[in-house]
Formats: C-alpha cells, sequence, structure tokens
C-alpha cells in the first residue's frame, strides 16, 4: 500500500512540474529541461518504489500511474472546465500586429521567438498578423490580416521556439 501511495505523491508532483515547466513540447525543450525530464525517470522509481528492485513493486507503481493517467482523461472528458487546470488554456499573445508583453512574459515567450515562428509561416513582419495565439499544445496559431498572408494566405501554426 505504501507504494500505491508514493506513487500518487510523485505523479501529482510530476504532474506539477510539468505544468511548471511550460508549454514547451518534447522537441522544443531546453537542454536544461531535457537533462531534467530524464533524470526525473530515475529519481521517480527511486522515490516510488524505495530501492524496491521486485517486478511486483514496478508493475505496482506503473499500474498506480496509469489507474492516475486514465482518471485525469475521464475527469477531462466529464468535466469539461478542469481542463483549464490539467491543460491549459490558449492565450492571445498579439492581436491587430501589437504584442502584449504582460503576457509574453507569463508565457516565458519572447518576441524574437515569436517573431521566428512568425517568419516560419511566412509573416515578414508582425504587423501582417491580426491575431496569434498560444495554443495549450505549445504550438503558435497565425491569422492573417486581410491582404496579408502566411504560407496559405490566411492562417498557419507553427511550434512554440525553445525558450531557455
Amino acid at each position: 500500500m505504501e507504494i500505491v501511495v508514493r506513487a500518487a505523491v510523485i505523479y501529482l508532483f510530476l504532474w506539477m512540474i510539468t505544468r511548471l515547466v511550460g508549454r514547451s513540447t518534447v522537441g522544443e525543450l531546453s537542454t536544461f529541461q531535457l537533462i531534467l525530464f530524464i533524470t526525473m525517470g530515475d529519481m521517480v522509481q527511486q522515490a516510488v518504489t524505495q530501492q524496491d528492485y521486485s517486478v511486483t513493486a514496478g508493475i505496482l507503481a506503473i499500474s498506480v500511474f496509469t489507474v492516475l493517467t486514465m482518471g485525469l482523461s475521464w475527469a477531462n472528458a466529464r468535466w469539461p472546465g478542469i481542463r483549464k487546470i490539467t491543460h491549459g488554456v490558449p492565450v492571445v499573445v498579439l492581436e491587430n500586429g501589437a504584442t502584449d508583453p504582460a503576457v509574453l512574459r507569463r508565457e516565458q515567450l519572447s518576441i524574437d521567438d515569436l517573431k521566428a515562428a512568425a517568419r516560419q509561416q511566412g509573416f515578414e513582419a508582425l504587423t501582417g498578423i491580426r491575431l496569434a495565439v498560444l495554443e495549450a499544445n505549445g504550438q503558435i496559431s497565425f491569422f492573417a490580416r486581410q491582404g496579408s498572408g502566411g504560407s496559405d494566405g490566411t492562417s498557419g501554426a507553427a511550434q512554440k521556439p525553445a525558450v531557455g
């Protein structure tokens, strides 16, 4: 029973850590973030099983993580409002060519990273963008002003560049 409690506590801690790290996807993690996540795997094993290398302890710990993950998915499907807490919400980072520095700072997104993502979608300048939204999954969706265009003339999506 102790392994179940330890696994649940570690699961919640890992969930909080990944929410604090931000919206970066795996391909966008900084070197430090990548090392942190890799190292956490070994630390989690030690914290959950207390050096108990038995197959039973491993199966029990993995089962607890699986049940908690499935429970979180079920809760997200049953109560859509909880997704705001578990996955985050899209955030407008640019509107009518103007950025909100407070939002960029809060989301750890530099203006240079926003410009680079816009260029990857074919926008020469931020003034050609009607709306840019940082999605909950870390992508940035761009919507062109009338007559401006990204790669398809209307909108595009780009991964948030690594911030680190």
